[in-house]
This record gives C-alpha cells, structure tokens and sequence, in this order.
C-alpha cells in the first residue's frame, strides 16, 4: 500500500493558519512513509469559488515547500458524482426530502423545546410516489440526504482521538446534494477519497462527526475507508479559541518577516510530545513524525515563539540562501558578521546602512568627544591588516586606562550611531579604515 494523504481546501478565501498546519502534516506524513501527497481543490460552490484563491493556495503551499506529487478539482468530477449518487439512489441509501429550511428550523426547535437532540424525522421516507409527485408539481424540488443504517454503532480507531464511537440513531442523516443540484460536502469527499486512493485521512477535530458518517457511505459505496487522524484545533496565545488565527496567512508571516523554516518548525511539533527546535532543513521533522505524539489538548500557536524561532532560523542560514534578498553590495563576510543580531532577513539593510553610512551622530560628553579625539589619532596608526577592533581598544585602554563600558560604549556610538548591535570586531573591517577616522573625529 502506497501512502497517500490529501490537503482539501476551498477556494473561497485565503488558507490561515490552521490550514496550513493541516497541508503541513498531510505532507509531512507522507514523506515520513514513502507516499503521495495530493493537493484537492474542494470547488464544489461555484458561487463563492474563485480562481485567484487557487492561485494563492498553490503559491502558499509553494513558500512552505509543500510541492503536492497531483492535483484534482471537484468542478472537473461532477459526472463522476452523479453517477455514485445514482448508484445509492438506486440502492435506496439516498432519498429525496422536500421540507423548506424554515420547516426544518421549526422541527428543530420543536425537538429541543422537548429537551431531545435535534434528529430529523425522516418524514421524508413516508412520502408516496403520490405525495412527491404531488409536491414536485407545485415547483417544490428536493434536497437529498443519505440515510445512515441504525443498526450497528459506528466505530474506529483514530490516529490521534483513539477508538471513537458513535451511536447512529443519534444522529441526523446527512444532507448531500441541495435543491439546486450542487453538492455539499460529505459526499464528493468520499467518491474522491475512494478513487484518489486515499489511505490517510489528516483533518482538524472539528470533522469527528464527519468522519462517523461517512464511515457508511464508503460502505454503501463498497470500499474500505481510510485511516482518519483528527487533530486538536489551534489555540492562541491568550490559551482559548482565538478568531484571530483564522486572520493569520501566509501574507501576514511574509510581511512580518517569517521564514517559511520557522513556520514549519513549529506547526510541525506545536501539541506533540516534542520540542520545539529551529529547523533549516525539514528532514529530521518528518523522521520523527508520528501520530502517537500528539495530544488531546488544544494546541497553543504563539506568534512570540515563532519570532524567536525564527531568528535563530536566520542566525543558521547561509550567504547563498539569503543573498538575492540583502542589499546590493553586501557580502558573505557581511552577512556572517551581521546575522547573528538579526530578527528578520530584512533588518540586513539597517545594519548595511550603519557600515555604508551615513548614520546619525549620537550625543556624547565632552570627556567622551576628547576621547574619541585620541582613538581616531590610534585608529590612523594601527594595522588595519588583521584585527583592527582589538588592535585599536587594546591601544586606547593601555593610554586612557579605560576599561569595559567607558573604553567601548563611546566608540560604538561614534562608529553605529547605536549601543547595542553586532559584535564590533566583525562589524569594523566592514565600517573600515577611511570611514572610521571619519566617525571618530565627528
């Protein structure tokens, strides 16, 4: 058996968050075994579809690094539907109900106005071929629901939940297919499951309930269902249910800055059993992926943790990596001096603006300007060859007999224009000589 798991999106709007953790583990899972990882575009609504959602799906999945092994659309598979759903007509596991929305409220509230789960009737069922016809002359067209066998309970292992049980008696046969002939849901997921070769089922909790139902409709449709793994939904920081992350897509993490790697790194570990560690490279992510690390409780995504992940993503990423994205001009060897106290790629160019100039003089003391004075007549006179930071403030604590913050705080201010930032050793050879003597002497 070939492992093959399915990423399953609507084109209605961008991917947030959660999806992409979804696409993520899907893929994450196949590669783990061998397999194949499908990319499905679920367009079943025509109305709310559309193309450039596609297009943005595709792109995201391609800045994760997620390059999908076949593509499927549901718009392209509405014949292939149609005739499975004959097949259960005909078999008597879908039938026609012709109660409004308004009916079905009116029943619903009726049910739990008597303190009793919401389960439809099945009036429809009692229906003569009289009383249908009757109400298909009056212009009233059916929706159609698949009818779940009451009998046995129904049951499965889940990768992540463990046995799951559900009692069908208690639960409303699904609709399928509306009035109007579109589809919902349920019922092109399974045809496509059935004859992609789906053998792994990833999806978010929220489906739990799904998954009972079409347990049956892969039985009606005599195959043998998937595995099915149901994770625990993302929560945000604040530890609750956050709207917020449904905002969150990949344009909001490449504004912000975020490498693809660190994204990764954490929605592949976030609500398992293992640390969350700074990954360049995904390998060692999907050896040790496996369902049996994930737990029940919500999973907590924090937008601080995936900042601090991702610099220390960036302080391991080669000159060659990042080179088409920093400033023209800047080299390997600054790059290598400036990564280490960088957030985001695109705190490069500040940094290359301090080396390059101009900067903004920073206000100093009359005892620090004197002594500025004296370290540019040092900085002219030292070997610039070799290590000219440790050459210079060696000189300077030998003759002033300064030492720590007094003998470097004033140069880096002169030399940055700011108190803090890379280590000068690294960042002087950069500044060099002639621009140095410049700052110093103010």
């Amino acid at each position: 058996m070939t492992v093959t798991t399915r990423f399953a999106p609507s084109p209605t709007g961008t991917l947030h968050v959660g999806n992409l953790r979804t696409a993520l583990h899907n893929w994450m899972f196949a590669k783990a075994n061998g397999g194949r990882f499908l990319l499905r575009i679920d367009d079943t609504d025509r109305a709310r579809s559309e193309e450039r959602h596609v297009e943005s799906i595709r792109a995201d999945l391609a800045w994760l690094g997620l390059v999908p092994d076949g593509e499927e659309r549901q718009s392209a598979r509405f014949d292939r539907y149609a005739a499975r759903f004959a097949d259960l007509v005909a078999a008597g596991r879908i039938y026609p109900a012709y109660e409004t929305a308004q009916e079905l409220e009116l029943k619903r509230k009726v049910l739990l106005g008597r303190g009793l789960p919401p389960v439809y009737d099945r009036a429809a069922l009692s229906l003569t071929d009289a009383d249908r016809a009757k109400l298909e002359a009056e212009g009233i067209r059916p929706h159609w629901r698949f009818r779940l066998d009451h009998g046995a309970p129904l049951e499965w292992d889940d990768l992540i939940r463990g046995h799951q049980r559900f009692d069908p008696k208690t639960m409303s046969d699904p609709v399928i297919r509306r009035a109007d002939g579109s589809w919902l849901y349920l019922f092109p997921s399974v045809v496509d499951d059935i004859d992609m070769g789906v053998t792994h089922v990833v999806r978010g909790e929220d489906h739990v309930s799904n998954t009972a139902t079409q347990l049956q409709m892969f039985a009606a449709l005599g195959a043998v269902p998937p595995a099915f793994a149901h994770e625990a939904l993302l929560t945000g920081s604040e530890g609750k249910l956050s709207k917020r992350l449904g905002s969150l897509g990949v344009d909001h993490f490449r504004d912000a800055g975020i490498e693809p790697q660190a994204l990764i790194s954490l929605l592949a570990r976030i609500g398992t059993s293992l640390s969350v560690e700074p990954h360049v490279d995904p390998a060692p992510l999907i050896a040790h992926f496996d369902f049996a690390r994930f737990g029940r409780a919500p999973a907590r995504f924090d937008e601080t943790e995936l900042a601090q992940l991702n610099a220390r993503i960036i302080h391991q990423l080669g000159f060659d990596a990042v080179a088409a994205r920093l400033p023209d001009g800047m080299t390997s060897g600054a790059w290598e001096a400036i990564r280490p106290n960088l957030a985001t790629i695109a705190e490069a160019a500040d940094w290359w603006q301090v080396v390059e100039g101009p900067i903004d003089p920073a206000e100093l003391s009359g005892e620090d300007r004197a002594y500025l004075a004296q370290a540019a007549a040092t900085a002219a006179a030292i070997d610039w060859s070799a290590d000219p930071w440790h050459a210079l403030t060696g000189a300077l604590k030998e003759a002033t007999g300064r030492k720590g913050k007094p003998l470097f705080l004033p140069l880096r201010l002169a030399l940055t224009g700011r108190p803090h930032g890379p280590d000068m050793a690294a960042l002087l050879p950069l500044i060099g000589r002639d621009r140095t003597l410049a700052r110093l002497r103010g």
